[in-house]
């Protein structure tokens, strides 16, 4: 082929690229933009394979530590009305108590106030 020097160029074949086929023939049009899907594609589908895997392994060591998690809250459920109920017990038996020995009570609270009093002072 003639440019415009008059000399002439050769015509040896193209280097082949990583995208020629194996064959060494040159692709055809669109053959890479396939193959490129189909590595993509295998990809995907590894990725979705792996995380499945992951999430069937997973499963029951969640639920395991779902139902930890739900058995402490019961318990603390449990304890907290333990508590309470503890703490009205307390609060009536000292009302009683205020009820039926009035001027004790009254002596006792003054004396834990001095106490306190002298303690933080």
């Amino acid at each position: 082929m003639d440019n415009t020097y008059g000399t002439t160029t050769p015509t040896t074949p193209a280097t082949p690229t990583p995208f020629d086929s194996p064959s060494g023939n040159a692709p055809k049009a669109g053959d890479s933009g396939l193959h490129h899907k189909d590595v993509l594609g295998q990809v995907v589908q590894g990725a979705h394979n792996t995380v499945d895997r992951l999430a069937e392994s997973a499963a029951p060591h969640v639920q395991r530590l779902q139902e930890g998690v739900n058995s402490a809250s019961e318990m603390l459920h449990a304890r907290t009305d333990q508590a309470r109920e503890v703490g009205d017990e307390w609060a009536e038996s000292l009302r009683t108590t205020v009820r039926e020995h009035p001027l004790a009570s009254l002596a006792a609270a003054l004396a834990i106030g001095i106490v306190v009093a002298k303690l933080t002072s």
